[in-house]
């Protein structure tokens, strides 16, 4: 046994309790939900489900809500997306200059990150009241979170103010690794202020802005808490995402086979952004 053991290479002996671990807690669930999309459950699922088909597709295909909630995600997915591309950039070259007391402003855009979903979720909701202190402050009385014509655009601003912090660090650590001197050269040609982010920090910084755009993307796809605590999808399923109208169909209506289908769905979304991180997320090129 021992000599055995001596044979085998000793990294793969090292990669075998984590790769059994993502067997029985990704890939075997995962290829579950791929059989169970083609089944369905009669409402009874302590019987073996009924093989049928591409039925849940086809039902899917014509399914509105479906199709209004692929909407919210995507619509999350073009505003959001390029708002904490450029916004997080932006608030990364403020927060990496050399100034007294410069960590606490980096620590103070990173709190978000790290706070709790459900305290955003409960401090957002008073900020976003009728009488609450954004209305206040804009001398209006817009209904944010209970108007079809509101809710997404609410729920998108929590998304980015969360996201903010997580990012600007990706970038801070890009801007951190290019040198002064190019800076220097650049004042000498006449490139100085905004334009020497012009013409150094963003040609350098793009492996960064690739990796945050992919990264940002898939969590874009993906958004379920602030949905969750701020409307519940709801009015009329104007901030619905495709992950909350998943949880929806196999907690709330235990339609467990229908869900499995639109988690296919999203899985084939989530799996082209990979597929685009994994090709020009590398941040040495």
């Amino acid at each position: 046994m021992k000599h055995l053991l001596n044979k085998l290479p000793v990294p793969y002996l090292f990669l075998t309790p984590a790769l059994v671990v993502l067997i029985l807690s990704v890939f075997w669930p995962a290829l579950q939900s791929f059989s169970l999309s083609f089944t369905h459950y009669n409402y009874n699922l302590t019987k073996a489900p009924d093989w049928v088909g591409l039925g849940n597709f086809q039902k899917m295909l014509v399914d509105h809500v479906f199709w209004k909630t692929l909407g919210n995600t995507l619509l999350i997915l073009a505003v959001a997306v390029p708002t904490l591309v450029f916004l997080s950039l932006a608030l990364a070259i403020l927060v990496n200059q050399k100034l007294k007391a410069i960590s606490w402003f980096r620590l103070a855009y990173y709190v978000p990150v790290v706070i709790s979903i459900v305290v955003v979720g409960i401090a957002w909701k008073a900020i976003y009241s009728t009488e609450g202190t954004l209305n206040h402050l804009l001398q209006l009385n817009i209904p944010w979170l209970t108007s079809p014509n509101w809710s997404i655009w609410s729920v998108m601003l929590v998304t980015i103010w969360k996201g903010l912090g997580y990012y600007m660090v990706i970038y801070l650590a890009g801007l951190q690794s290019i040198p002064p001197e190019l800076y220097e050269a650049a004042a000498l040609d006449g490139s100085d202020g905004l334009f020497k982010h012009w013409d150094i920090t963003l040609p350098l910084m793009r492996p960064y802005l690739v990796l945050v755009a992919i990264i940002s993307a898939i969590a874009a796809t993906k958004t379920f808490e602030e949905v969750y605590v701020l409307t519940q999808g709801g009015p009329y399923n104007s901030s619905k995402t495709i992950v909350y109208y998943i949880y929806e169909k196999a907690f709330k209506e235990l339609e467990v086979n229908y869900a499995c289908t639109i988690g296919l769905a999203l899985f084939l979304i989530v799996l082209v952004l990979s597929i685009l991180n994994l090709k020009f997320g590398n941040v040495q090129n």
